[in-house]
């Protein structure tokens, strides 16, 4: 039996959403911050309650990050209030995952944390 490969990407994802959750496991009862992802896509979103049926569970996508394999870098996208995503235009792209998830955290325009 094979072991599973280790996917770096997934690390770094992984760590970073770590960084942004909320320490205080109270909190994150009522708003936490997770992660999905496909092999190509990443996708960053809250979990929350449901206002109106708190015991119901609701992932709110913020943030798309995508590999594009032919060119060899990393598109990001936001979702906009029409809930489409919208290419993060003031974001070269770029080649590290890492100066991705940088520009994520800088938010310099609130297009992921508001």
């Amino acid at each position: 039996m094979k072991k599973k490969e280790i996917d770096i990407n997934e690390v770094i994802v992984k760590n970073f959403v770590e960084s942004q959750r909320p320490e205080d496991p109270e909190i994150r009862k009522e708003l936490d911050i997770g992660y999905s992802y496909d092999g190509q896509n990443f996708e960053v979103f809250e979990v929350r309650p449901r206002w109106d049926k708190p015991e119901e569970i609701m992932h709110n996508s913020f943030a798309k990050i995508t590999y594009v394999k032919s060119k060899k870098n990393w598109k990001i996208y936001w979702m906009r209030g029409n809930m489409k995503w919208d290419l993060y235009e003031e974001f070269p792209s770029n080649i590290t995952l890492e100066n991705v998830l940088a520009v994520m955290n800088e938010d310099k325009h609130g297009c992921f944390y508001g």
